[in-house]
């Protein structure tokens, strides 16, 4: 290897002997390299005359640390959109199937998702803003819209359409709502609207507010999405910890469990809810009904060995964001799914009877679909990946363009296949000017690929398409009942929708008879929720099913008790606890869960009872989590401390449900990163010295990203995409959950500390390499032997005794044993001169009585706090003045140099005492 500094360009340029060459099997590839975190490869990388590409490096780089292997980066031919009936020819699919056009360009541009109102038209959600360029610029311009589309010749090709909704900034969903109606948002914002068109004209002409405070802000992959409606007649989303539900009287919500979803939600035939990941890779949650709360499953559990590994075909690109670690060598494909978008649970007609029931989900970045086969084992599921044996996927592709981004069962029985047909499908934050994905993107040209899109038909040679359409909004609400019993799902779930919606009183008595009679269980199934959505479900019939011989059925009708449970019924509360000890592991658990939910009476002695007849996996899970709860309020992962104001616990909390809902696809449901190969995917929050430190590290990391190896170790691509579009509060209550859980107790942030970052790092262009980070960040001043520690008063706090002012500086603490008087002070003589920039403690409450008592502790922090530095010991500068504030402190400092810093309490309490344990000081030291 050869490296050559050319002084007037500041430049190097890498010269690679021919063994050092890496062919990757592909005729065009020439000269190889690795693009290590410290190189910077320019916007259109130049190359010597010879081939080789010229590498940018950081002022002041260390060349030795410069290594290649692997990577080509020389210009290759651009990757180029095929024809749609080129792009058909690529598939690679299982015996029989085939892959037909039923919609694409230029009638439709970017699509991310589909979905088909009561008459079979179909809705197209355009996110024609999506990566434009590699920057993203445009994401949030009003380009996007949703279109419907007609199949009016019944011939399967929907021809004719157009835009029903236009000028919306990157939409997140479309839901048929009704006759000429669809919900939707818009990215950034708070609302969802409903769009109707009332003069038939094909475009929506009148917008309603449906309901508020549904969204969030950010990087619009981060957002919630795919507004679904459940079997249970509740609207659901993914990120979003709750559900919403359309009544006649309005709109209602509920608080669930945190599905972790990004990009696809669907239901099964049981109504229990999917969920798919997106930057893992994986679904999500299926494990049990999201709302019924959070039980603490590890990643992995439910997914057999070698689940994460993709069987795409040979792509040569390498176009990964995750850089080489994720490319499978010689083939350039991916090795680990990293980018999962789009599901459904096939419940339709027209394919082959073993792919009922089977659970589908697209993987853009490997450009496969997977069929994954759910099996139950004690009450949980394992999921497989159909074709793992045969190291295989459901659908393949051999063009790089396919992007399967949602997958849906149609009104014809058939599964629809929605291809973004996209050069880049990873959001701008994870393509910055020098990373390796970037370099990708610019040696084939994908930024120029955009405006494309294709909805495909999968159907099996041997199988007609149903060419029945639908017709829902024409027919009779006696009509619509009797499709409540179609072998398609599709049919079945949409009747039931505009059934609920109409309220109509009249098919009450045919329900209850399809409840009580229908040969099969699905008919019964929506029947009874139909009674649900129109008010009209009796506590005798759900009694009738509680006692039905099949499973099923008992659990179901368990599910649908609990909205009479809600109205009013406590009644049932002594089913829930006899159905504990029912013959089915599925029944036993949801009975147990339900009871739990509901806080019933008996539930803990049901629990132990039940785990000691049964101890599968299942009820394990479940009766675990009643008789050893977590030992918290609002955060899984760090003790509740009683000293907090209810406004820090609203931060906290807060910030807890930011995290589940998507820092933990990264950095893991436990904070311990998750797993990658050998390796993890963002560094381990537990017991962080990083976090635990200055609040500057955290807020910097979220506001402006983070990169590179931290500490020598590596991770996943960026570690970090910056934030700064979401607002102080939001910042502020993420750090303060993560700072405070995961073993790391340190002090909160609040809006006020994240608006001076802010402020302060306006300028920072690109995100933080880690030193730069560390160096940029005030560092604690470790207590040292030199350090002379005195105070007006000395009482070790835990010891209860007389005991030395330095216990503040350890865990041992020190209180001045009496309560606050004006004028106790507290003060560190420094061997030399330091500026000290902030000062965090802890104050311990001390408990009044026995704690059966429910007696409040008394609270020790300073009342009211005068901090000084000094010189000479003599003459004083206030640095802070003001109250101190509930434990954990962190008290922010005028900027001052001094030998000497003093604490002076000038509050009064007749009970609280004065106390200090763990304080860290943070500064430098001057000379």
């Amino acid at each position: 290897m050869k490296l050559t500094r050319l002084p007037k360009l500041g430049l190097v340029v890498l010269t690679l002997s021919a063994t050092l060459l890496t062919d990757c099997k592909k005729p065009q590839t020439t000269s190889v390299l690795e693009i290590t975190d410290d190189l910077v490869v320019g916007e259109t990388p130049s190359f010597t005359k010879e081939g080789y590409p010229i590498i940018e490096l950081p002022k002041g780089a260390d060349t030795t640390q410069a290594y290649w292997k692997g990577v080509n980066l020389t210009p290759q031919a651009p990757i180029l959109a095929l024809s749609v009936s080129e792009e058909q020819k690529r598939f690679v699919l299982m015996d029989g199937y085939k892959m037909e056009p039923v919609l694409a360009e230029p009638q439709i541009q970017q699509p991310g998702a589909i979905s088909f109102d009561g008459n079979g038209r179909m809705y197209v959600l355009e996110l024609r803003s999506y990566m434009l360029t590699a920057d993203s610029e445009g994401t949030l311009e009003p380009t996007s819209g949703i279109s419907r589309w007609e199949d009016k010749d019944n011939d399967g090709v929907y021809e004719t359409g157009g835009m029903f909704v236009d000028k919306l900034v990157f939409p997140r969903f479309v839901l048929p709502f009704g006759p000429d109606a669809v919900l939707t948002m818009e990215s950034n914002q708070d609302v969802i609207y409903k769009f109707t068109d009332t003069d038939g004209d094909r475009k929506a002409d009148k917008k309603e507010a449906f309901t508020d405070n549904f969204g969030r802000s950010g990087n619009v992959e981060h957002q919630q999405a795919f507004l679904y409606w459940g079997m249970d007649n509740w609207l659901y989303s993914t990120v979003n910890a709750f559900r919403i539900r359309w009544t006649p009287d309005g709109v209602i919500r509920e608080t669930t469990g945190n599905n972790n979803g990004q990009w696809g939600v669907t239901h099964d035939d049981d109504g229990k809810m999917w969920f798919q990941g997106g930057a893992s890779g994986i679904p999500s949650h299926f494990q049990y009904p999201i709302h019924l709360g959070d039980y603490d499953i590890k990643r992995g559990v439910g997914l057999e060995e070698g689940f994460d590994i993709p069987y795409g075909e040979p792509m040569y690109i390498a176009d990964m964001q995750g850089g080489m670690a994720a490319v499978r060598e010689q083939e350039g494909s991916l090795n680990r799914v990293t980018g999962a978008a789009g599901n459904d649970i096939y419940r339709g007609d027209r394919l082959p009877k073993n792919l009922y029931g089977q659970y589908f989900y697209g993987e853009p970045v490997a450009r496969i679909v997977r069929q994954v086969n759910e099996v139950r084992k004690g009450g949980l599921s394992e999921l497989q990946n159909v074709y793992q044996k045969e190291e295989a996927e459901f659908i393949r592709s051999t063009d790089p363009l396919f992007r399967p981004v949602d997958m849906t069962t149609a009104p014809d029985g058939s599964m629809y296949i929605t291809d973004m047909y996209h050069g880049i499908i990873q959001e701008g934050q994870w393509t910055p000017k020098g990373s390796y994905l970037r370099a990708k993107i610019e040696q084939y040209q994908l930024d120029k690929v955009i405006g494309l899109g294709r909805i495909w038909r999968l159907s099996h040679e041997e199988i007609e398409r149903n060419k029945t359409q639908p017709r829902m909004f024409n027919e009779s609400s006696a009509e619509l009942v009797k499709h409540l019993s179609h072998p398609n799902g599709w049919w079945r779930d949409k009747a039931q929708q505009l059934l609920v919606l109409r309220q109509d009183q009249s098919v009450v008595p045919v329900l209850e008879e399809i409840v009580r009679s229908s040969f099969k269980l699905e008919p019964r199934f929506h029947a009874l929720w139909v009674l649900e959505g129109l008010g009209a479900l009796n506590p005798k019939l759900v009694r009738e099913m509680m006692a039905d011989p099949h499973y099923r059925m008992r659990n179901m009708a368990l599910y649908v008790s609990e909205s009479l449970y809600k109205k009013g019924d406590k009644s049932f509360a002594a089913d829930y606890i006899k159905m504990t000890n029912d013959e089915s592991v599925e029944v036993k658990m949801r009975a147990l869960m339900i009871a739990k939910l509901f806080e019933i009476p008996g539930i803990l002695e049901a629990a132990k009872l039940t785990l000691a007849a049964d101890a599968s996996s299942g009820i394990e899970l479940v009766a675990e989590s009643i008789i050893n709860p977590p030992e918290t309020q609002y955060s899984y992962f760090g003790k509740i401390d009683p000293n907090h104001s209810d406004e820090e616990k609203v931060s906290i909390a807060q910030g807890q449900r930011i995290y589940k809902e998507l820092c933990s696809q990264c950095h893991g449901a436990e904070g311990r990163g998750t797993p990658v190969g050998d390796g993890l995917m963002a560094p381990s929050f537990v017991d962080n010295p990083n976090l635990k430190g200055h609040s500057d590290y955290v807020v910097k990391t979220i506001l402006r990203g983070l990169t590179g190896e931290i500490e020598n170790k590596s991770y996943e691509g960026v570690i970090m995409v910056p934030m700064a579009e979401n607002s102080d509060d939001w910042v502020a209550s993420v750090a303060s959950f993560i700072r405070f859980s995961f073993d790391n107790n340190a002090s909160l942030v609040t809006t006020e500390d994240v608006a001076k970052v802010r402020k302060a790092t306006a300028s920072q262009k690109g995100a933080y390499q880690y030193a730069a980070l560390k160096a940029s960040v005030p560092v604690e001043l470790k207590l040292d032997s030199d350090w002379k520690v005195t105070a007006s008063h000395a009482v070790p706090v835990r010891k209860g005794g007389t005991g030395k002012a330095v216990g503040a500086l350890t865990f041992e603490g020190w209180s001045t044993g009496v309560p606050q008087t004006p004028g106790m002070w507290f003060q560190i003589e420094f061997p030399e001169v330091i500026s000290v920039s902030e000062i965090q403690f802890t104050s311990q409450g001390i408990r009044q009585g026995h704690w059966r008592e429910g007696l409040p502790s008394i609270k020790t922090h300073p009342r009211q706090l005068i901090i000084e530095t000094s010189k000479d010991g003599k003459k004083w500068t206030q640095v802070f003045s003001g109250e101190g504030s509930h434990s954990p402190n962190m008290i922010r400092l005028k900027e001052s140099e001094g030998k000497f810093l003093r604490m002076r309490q000038m509050g009064r309490h007749e009970k609280g005492t004065w106390a200090m344990s763990e304080m860290k000081i943070f500064g430098k030291m001057k000379s």
